[in-house]
C-alpha cells in the first residue's frame, strides 16, 4: 500500500502533485472510497462534521478533487454485511480517503471489519489519512490523542514506524505548539514528526518523504 499522511488532507499543489504521483494516473481517472469511521469515536465530531467530510466543498481537500467516482465505505457495517460483498468494493478502488477523528476507535473498526488483515494486499492502492486517518498507521498515538473511553491504549497499526503530531500550530488549536509536539515526541519514545495543515508525508516503496508548502519538523525521542 502507497501512503500519503496528512494532518489536514490535500491542502495544496504540492500534496496534489504527490498524490498524483503515488496514483500514476490523474485524479479524474481514478475512484476512490472514503472512510468517515474515526469520527465517531470522537466527542468533537457527528453526523454534521461526518457530512462535511462526505460532500467537501468548502475547499475540496478530500473527497471533492474530481474523482472518476467516490463511494462512502463504513467500517462499522462491514461485519454484518460479509466480506464477499466488500472486499470486492475495495479491491477495486484505487484511493481510500480515510477522514480524521478518534485514531483508537478507527484502529478497533480497522481490525474488528478486517480491512486491517487485507491491506498488506493492497499494494497499488493509495491510502490518504487526514489527522487520525493518518496517524492510524503509525505504532503510537500517544495518550493526549487518546479520546475514546474503550481504548485499552494508544497503540494503533503500526504501518510506519514513526509517530505524527498533527495540526502543528493550528488557529483554532492554540495548544498545538512545536513545544508541546517535543513533550509529546519525548513520551511517544520513538520516530515522529509534527505537521502541519500544508504538510503531507508520502511513503512508497519503503522511502518516507514529506511534502509541505507549510510547518513541520522530524522530532527525535
Amino acid at each position: 500500500m502507497k501512503l500519503l499522511l496528512t494532518s489536514g488532507g490535500v491542502r495544496n499543489a504540492s500534496i496534489h502533485e504527490a498524490l498524483v504521483n503515488l496514483l500514476g494516473k490523474p485524479v479524474a481517472d481514478a475512484t476512490a472510497l472514503c472512510i468517515p469511521t474515526a469520527q465517531w469515536g470522537h466527542p468533537m465530531c457527528g453526523p454534521g462534521s461526518v457530512r462535511r467530510f462526505v460532500t467537501d466543498d468548502t475547499p475540496a481537500s478530500m473527497t471533492g478533487l474530481g474523482w472518476k467516482s467516490v463511494g462512502l465505505l463504513e467500517l462499522t457495517a462491514l461485519p454484518g454485511i460479509g466480506a464477499e460483498r466488500w472486499l470486492p468494493w475495495v479491491r477495486e478502488a484505487d484511493v481510500l480517503l480515510v477522514d480524521g477523528g478518534e485514531a483508537t476507535y478507527l484502529h478497533h473498526w480497522l481490525r474488528e471489519s478486517g480491512l486491517a488483515d487485507l491491506l498488506p494486499s493492497l499494494t497499488e492502492t493509495v491510502w490518504v489519512g487526514v489527522s487520525a486517518g493518518s496517524m492510524v498507521m503509525t505504532p503510537r498515538i500517544g495518550d493526549d490523542f487518546v479520546e475514546w473511553p474503550a481504548a485499552p491504549d494508544d497503540r494503533t497499526l503500526g504501518v510506519v514506524d514513526f509517530s505524527i503530531f498533527p495540526h502543528l500550530d493550528h488557529p483554532q488549536m492554540p495548544e498545538n505548539t512545536l513545544a508541546e509536539a517535543e513533550r509529546w515526541a519525548a513520551d511517544i519514545g520513538g520516530p515522529a514528526y509534527a505537521i502541519d495543515d500544508q504538510t503531507a508525508i508520502v511513503v512508497a516503496d519503503g522511502a518516507v518523504e514529506v511534502v509541505s508548502e507549510g510547518q513541520w519538523k522530524q522530532l527525535t525521542p
